[in-house]
């Protein structure tokens, strides 16, 4: 966040910036989804316009508002906090803390920690499609003729949205929150002129319409579900960007502006429906006058901008975390933002969402084709979002069983509804975020297993460090001034790259560091935490550092602050060793002949250890060993 928030010094002053904040970049997906939940719910499912069922409408979004996002959300998940920090990856670290000591459940936890950040990519690819495309749709309103532009419009949008990435959210992120108070003040003003006119649609904040809707229509008000989940795409985003905003200003902005803004803008709709049963269309732009209705097109397609960055941003924060957690291949991230080192950007994977997202636009052309594809990811998401903070619950709170079981059964009554509504979408785009999902799964599993297997046979390759440097005592070698640091995953193991250096070069530094970079399930890790010196004698040291899943891997730095191992590290007087391991694949080991090949391109596509961990080039010898897995 910026300084202006941080050096606030009213605290009502400062939460209300960071309420206004959270306006602009946690409800983005959330306060957009107004534009297509309505059309989607009549229109797909070809409901019949009357009090039946708008009103059963009406009374089932307003209650999946209030226990998905007000009670599941606000209320419960965003208590599971990892030292502030909220998210999928924060939640799997979270109950797999609960879970140590219980391989097999260990084992299905991360499974499902990473197949939830999988769908949360997916999620990251069709929420600018479908957010970008239901705004632009609204020109069909304005001018039928022009409907054959919204493709190549929002292809344009699109392409300048994932271009400006590099730039960073901080330089725009003033604006976000007032232009998004400004759309949630228009989309309610709206919604309060149609219910001035029919204040009966009032009836459905009542369950007994959902309930009623149910008995008297059957079926297809069980698949209509499918639809009206539509209406919480984005909730996860309150407990994903927590860390940013802190639990009390997301809840405050939620209950008191965000919640009443969309709860009149829904029901505004539901009145123009029973006034005008044409309105089904495009319910949402038909509440504009047509005098307003293109600037209020112009102001949709900002707000459904800012509901697509603050996704897009999500999924650089989830693959950055992957990526420390070792879950995908090391790639570059680049810091947008001076103050808040949350503000990442990683050129890769804008990359990919760029050019499937585009892909996405082109295949689906309309957001009611899209439709279909949103709603699997969305409820994924949130149903092992379910699963993992049960088991908080229970191992990290000790909650008792039956309190556990309450809470739960009403999470997952809701969730597995929506997602078995949804079933009949698989066929009609519904596959396509599974596929995605599948994909990025495959790679985070096969690279955290090909790292596995090339650690265990790095090890048995290796040399034991204490009878080696017992040897080197016995007969010294030729030492030379200044201080050699091997980088290596074996702590215990002598590293490959300080065997090469000794037969090559016959010789060894005065002071040699064993240097251990590890990541630990929190995102931040205390000063006292971070650095461990163990003396090895002779001049060699083992050193470990430690760095949280939000923290930079900056080493250069780290080492200069240790203490314990001699004078303080001169890096001019310092040289880094790495073993940099060629992979080839077999199919007498390990994993499938496929995963292996997969493996060895991510492996060979990585960005180095070296660049990842800051370490500067002009003071860097690598050494290369072949592993076959």
């Amino acid at each position: 966040m910026s300084d202006s928030l941080q050096d606030a010094s009213d605290p009502r002053s400062r939460l209300s910036a960071l309420a206004l904040g959270a306006i602009g970049v946690v409800y983005g997906d959330l306060g957009t989804s107004p534009l297509y939940t309505m059309k989607e719910t009549f229109g797909v499912h070809g409901l019949p316009v009357d009090e039946v069922h708008v009103l059963g409408v009406l009374s089932l979004v307003f209650w999946t508002l209030m226990l998905v996002v007000s009670l599941k959300y606000a209320g419960y998940i965003m208590r599971a906090d990892n030292k502030g920090e909220g998210g999928i990856m924060a939640l799997t670290a979270l109950a797999q803390r609960g879970v140590r000591g219980r391989p097999t459940v260990y084992w299905l936890v991360t499974m499902l920690g990473l197949f939830g950040a999988a769908l949360f990519f997916g999620d990251g690819v069709i929420t600018p499609a479908i957010s970008v495309l239901s705004a632009v749709e609204g020109v069909k309103v304005a001018a039928p003729q022009l409907d054959h532009f919204i493709v190549p419009i929002t292809v344009v949008i699109l392409l300048g949205l994932f271009w400006i990435q590099k730039r960073g959210s901080g330089r725009v992120g003033l604006v976000f929150g007032p232009i998004m108070c400004l759309w949630f003040v228009s989309i309610a003003v709206l919604g309060v002129i149609q219910i001035f006119e029919h204040p009966y649609v009032l009836k459905a904040l009542s369950p007994h319409y959902a309930l009623h809707f149910f008995t008297r229509v059957g079926w297809p008000a069980f698949f209509a579900l499918g639809s009206v989940v539509l209406c919480i795409t984005g909730a996860e985003a309150l407990y994903a960007d927590m860390g940013h905003f802190g639990k009390k200003p997301i809840r405050m902005a939620w209950f008191g502006f965000v919640m009443p803004a969309l709860v009149l803008n829904y029901f505004g709709q539901g009145a123009l429906l029973l006034s005008n049963g044409a309105a089904v269309e495009n319910p949402f732009f038909m509440l504009a006058p047509q005098s307003l209705l293109l600037p209020f097109i112009a102001l949709a397609t900002l707000a459904t901008v800012i509901a697509s960055q603050s996704v897009i941003s999500g999924a650089y924060s989830v693959a950055r975390e992957a990526i420390q957690l070792g879950f995908l291949p090391r790639m570059q991230v680049q810091h947008t933002s001076a103050q808040e080192k949350g503000q990442v950007y990683l050129p890769w994977i804008n990359r990919l969402l760029l050019v499937l997202t585009l892909a996405v636009v082109l295949g689906f052309q309309s957001s009611t084709n899209l439709a279909a594809a949103y709603g699997i990811a969305v409820v994924g998401t949130m149903t092992i979002d379910a699963m993992l903070v049960m088991i908080v619950f229970r191992k990290l709170w000790n909650w008792n069983p039956l309190r556990v079981a309450v809470v739960g059964l009403v999470f997952l009554i809701v969730d597995l509804a929506f997602l078995t509504a949804n079933a009949d979408k698989v066929e009609h785009g519904g596959w396509f975020p599974l596929v995605l999902g599948a994909a990025m799964f495959t790679v985070m599993t096969t690279w955290r297993r090909g790292r596995e297997l090339v650690m265990s046979k790095i090890r048995q390759a290796g040399l034991a460090l204490e009878p080696f440097i017992a040897s080197i005592v016995a007969h010294p070698p030729l030492r030379v001034p200044g201080t050699a640091v091997f980088l290596t995953s074996n702590a215990e193991g002598v590293p490959n790259a300080l065997l090469h250096n000794l037969k090559h070069n016959k010789v060894l530094h005065e002071r040699n560091i064993i240097l251990t970079v590890e990541t630990v399930d929190t995102p931040t890790v205390e000063p006292e935490e971070c650095i461990e010196v163990q003396s090895l004698g002779d001049d060699f040291y083992s050193v470990f550092l430690r760095f949280g899943f939000a923290e930079d891997m900056d080493v250069p730095q780290a080492l200069a602050a240790i203490k314990g191992c001699g004078p303080a590290l001169d890096m001019m007087d310092t040289t880094f060793f790495l073993s940099r391991e060629s992979i080839v694949a077999n199919d007498r080991s390990g994993m499938a002949l496929w995963r292996d090949k997969l493996f060895a391109f991510l492996q060979r596509n990585a960005m180095p250890a070296t660049a990842f961990f800051r370490v500067p080039g002009n003071r860097l010898i690598e050494l290369g060993t072949q592993v076959e897995i």
